[in-house]
């Protein structure tokens, strides 16, 4: 007969060992299963002169305001430094982008970089071509990469002066590559190539492909057809999937999610808004998660009554374990009770705050977070009281974007434990 001590022991070695292979399992693949696992890499994009373009028309770049281009990319860079200081490894487009195979440099920008000679009746489309193929051919890997960011095309026009040619030059940049979070997402399976909502930001995600091959990363599902899905519209939950439906990402995205068995949680909640505005387009500019236990949602959402444009409802797709299709098993319900159902506790985040970005924050550890600074006492108070670290980032130039801290950021791989 074995002892009470004896059978404890065994116990606790069972236990031990179940761990580690829990521990094994996760470290083999290091992908996040909660928004406040510990953060180990992250992938964001310092922007550049790509950025230009978009400021000059704010709306047309779909921005909010005007804002200055270099002083944007001194705020990203002190926004890195603050994430290397808490020991995470950031990974750049650009310094991914410089040791690509310049092979594959080239045949990326053999897709960015056009020539329309449709107004040269002298000069062949084919000859055109061959030329277009010999500056490529010789450009440095500095200018390849410009090229691949600004997509520039050259309007070609006959001319009796100089060379004989005259020409048009424009550019359809991706000023919006900062926002690193929307043109993939990470779940427990791995990485998912978005599709984006927005024809100017469609090119993004071939970058950021781009990005994860040269990290030996192999993206488990890229979006098609008619699906429509941005990053900020996903976030994790331990257990549970969160996914926007709404202005950015629609259901068809979500049912191919679900059909190649991508997602990596048993349960998924989708989070329906009803309401489509530019100021809350994706889940985390109006919901967000700092631990287990506790979230943020701003107050449109939180006190909204039914039939209100603000207020949401959430969608719950289950499947019992070791099944692979999912099944619609509550429908309609209120997101802000189904997570007072979960056991959250909830910070509402006033308008004035939320204004200033103040819900999109990162969560890099259980309650520590990155947000922008300069936000309300009242709102520094309630993380104070729940025990919240807060790392308070100035972004102000960069939230004009229409973003922030969350937004800029794509976390790939996580630790275990601290």
């Amino acid at each position: 007969m074995i002892s009470d001590i004896t059978m404890k022991k065994l116990l606790c070695i069972i236990l031990l060992v179940c761990g580690l292979l829990s521990t094994h399992a996760q470290e083999k693949t290091g992908y996040p299963y909660s928004e406040w696992d510990y953060a180990k890499e992250i992938l964001m994009h310092t922007p550049g002169e790509e950025l230009f373009d978009g400021v000059i028309h704010p709306y047309a770049g779909l921005f909010e305001y005007y804002f200055d281009v270099d002083a944007a990319a001194e705020e990203h860079r002190g926004y890195i430094r603050a994430l290397e200081n808490n020991g995470i490894k950031v990974h750049t487009v650009k310094e991914l982008l410089n040791q690509v195979p310049i092979k594959k440099l080239r045949q990326c920008a053999m897709k960015a970089l056009k020539y329309d000679a449709k107004n040269m009746t002298d000069i062949s489309s084919e000859k055109s071509e061959k030329y277009r193929q010999f500056v490529i051919a010789q450009m440095s890997r500095a200018d390849l990469i410009r090229c691949i960011l600004l997509r520039p095309t050259v309007s070609l026009y006959k001319s009796d002066l100089n060379t004989g040619f005259e020409a048009v030059y424009t550019h359809s940049p991706l000023m919006n590559l900062y926002f690193t979070r929307d043109q993939s997402i990470t779940t427990p399976r791995g990485h998912i190539i978005s599709f984006m909502n927005s024809t100017q930001r469609a090119c993004e995600t071939e970058i950021i492909s781009l990005c994860y091959e040269q990290l030996g990363v192999k993206p488990i599902l890229s979006i098609t057809g008619d699906g429509r899905l941005e990053g900020g519209d996903y976030l994790r939950g331990g257990t549970i999937s969160y996914i926007g439906c709404g202005m950015r990402t629609n259901m068809e995205a979500i049912k191919q999610i679900m059909e190649a068995d991508a997602f990596g949680h048993d349960t998924i909640a989708v989070v329906n808004d009803h309401k489509w505005w530019q100021m809350q387009m994706h889940l985390d500019t109006y919901f967000n998660i700092i631990d287990k236990d506790l979230c943020t949602l701003v107050e449109s959402r939180y006190y909204a009554k039914q039939g209100d444009p603000e207020w949401v409802t959430v969608d719950i797709y289950t499947r019992k374990k070791g099944e692979k299709e999912y099944h619609l098993t509550r429908k309609g319900l209120s997101f802000l009770d189904f997570l007072k159902e979960r056991g959250f506790k909830i910070i509402p985040i006033s308008q004035k705050d939320e204004l200033h970005y103040a819900n999109n924050f990162l969560t890099i550890a259980p309650r520590h977070i990155l947000a922008v600074g300069n936000q309300s006492k009242q709102l520094q108070q309630l993380f104070d009281k729940h025990g919240v670290k807060v790392e308070w980032i100035p972004l102000e130039t960069l939230i004009k974007g229409y973003g922030a801290a969350h937004c800029m950021t794509q976390v790939m791989k996580v630790k275990l434990t601290k």
